[in-house]
């Protein structure tokens, strides 16, 4: 049996440990290396000799050091062949069609059970996309929009700032998280109102619940 090579990548280490046990029960998924930021990643992957030496990259969203959407970038860009399957607890509507529009081969969960997740690997490993029917609906409906809208119409760098502020963070805390000057961070915040139609940092956040729960704008959560 020919094995999949897999790399995770989760800063919290029991959640690897509970990554790496879930994925023990299927015989021919080996976790080669592991990493706990961004920077690591990058670094392990080429270490174990990028698309040769791995056949699945397994990415948290949320890694300190390096986002992990810049991550998928950054390996898209240099392991075109290397499947990235995204992690995440955010909610999947609200970020699975981001991911996959950057070049991931799929979305999971780290709720999901233990044989999607299985699942998820072995076919994304074959060069198939792992997508949930959730998944598709959103993508349906992104792709038959005539214009950009919701949280998709941000950019990467307005949709990190988005994150955090609709986590409450402040403007001064986003800037060290991101190593951005603080009225940079005001401009982003500025432009992110604007696309979004709200006016304050309250109305941002149930903006961000309503959208994360598919309620179209202008309903009460």
């Amino acid at each position: 049996m020919t094995p999949i090579r897999v790399l995770l990548a989760d800063d919290h280490r029991i959640v690897r440990e509970g990554l790496r046990q879930v994925l023990a029960d299927a015989p021919e998924i080996d976790v080669r290396a592991e990493a706990v930021d961004g920077p690591q990643v990058l670094q392990q992957v080429a270490a174990a000799g990028g698309d040769e030496g791995l056949d699945v990259v397994l990415l948290d969203i949320a890694m300190p050091g390096r986002d992990g959407l810049e991550v998928l970038q950054q390996l898209r860009k240099q392991w075109p062949r290397l499947p990235v399957l995204m992690l995440s607890t955010y909610p999947e509507r609200q970020y699975a069609v981001r991911c996959i529009k950057l070049g991931a081969a799929g979305y999971l969960n780290k709720s999901a059970d233990a044989d999607d997740m299985i699942a998820a690997v072995r076919k994304v490993a074959a060069g198939g996309a792992y997508v949930t029917p959730s998944t598709a609906e959103a993508l349906a409906s992104a792709v038959g929009r005539t214009a950009k809208a919701g949280p998709e119409a941000l950019s990467h760098r307005e949709h990190q700032v988005f994150r955090l502020l609709t986590s409450g963070h402040s403007v001064g805390e986003i800037g060290a998280l991101l190593q951005l000057a603080p009225n940079t961070v005001s401009t982003y915040r500025a432009r992110i109102l604007e696309k979004t139609g709200t006016k304050n940092d309250v109305e941002l956040a149930l903006y961000a619940e309503r959208h994360a729960k598919g309620v179209p704008d202008g309903r009460v959560v």
